[in-house]
């Protein structure tokens, strides 16, 4: 199994999940989640935010806390990474992305966040 199709870690009995792109929320404002690469990155992409980190949050050369840059969102104080070095390190972590695709009244949402199941005081 690559890495890119890494299976969803922990308990998630609220969040349907999504294996790939042809997937979608079963309803507007469904909490969704996902390891896989394509599907998040065609998210982002639709956004047109890109992949970023936390400047001074490295650990040992590799980027710290994940983010992603949103055009008009004040992203100044973001680091834009590669694509490569966002994945690499969200693998690494073992990390869950919990999203949405729409709100609850149908409009595009950009709700995300980054989850470590194996963190005790995630």
């Amino acid at each position: 199994m690559s890495q890119q199709n890494r299976p969803v870690g922990g308990d998630h009995p609220y969040e349907q999940e999504i294996d790939s792109v042809d997937e979608h929320e079963e309803r507007p404002g469904r909490s969704l989640i996902t390891t896989d690469h394509d599907v998040i990155r065609q998210w982002a992409e639709e956004r047109r935010a890109v992949p970023a980190t936390v400047p001074g949050t490295e650990h040992e050369g590799r980027p710290g806390v994940l983010r992603f840059d949103f055009p008009g969102y004040g992203g100044d104080d973001l680091q834009k990474i590669s694509w490569d070095d966002w994945f690499k390190t969200f693998d690494a972590r073992k990390l869950n992305f919990i999203y949405q695709e729409h709100k609850t009244d149908g409009r595009q949402s950009n709700f995300f966040r980054l989850e470590n199941p194996d963190r005790e005081d995630a």
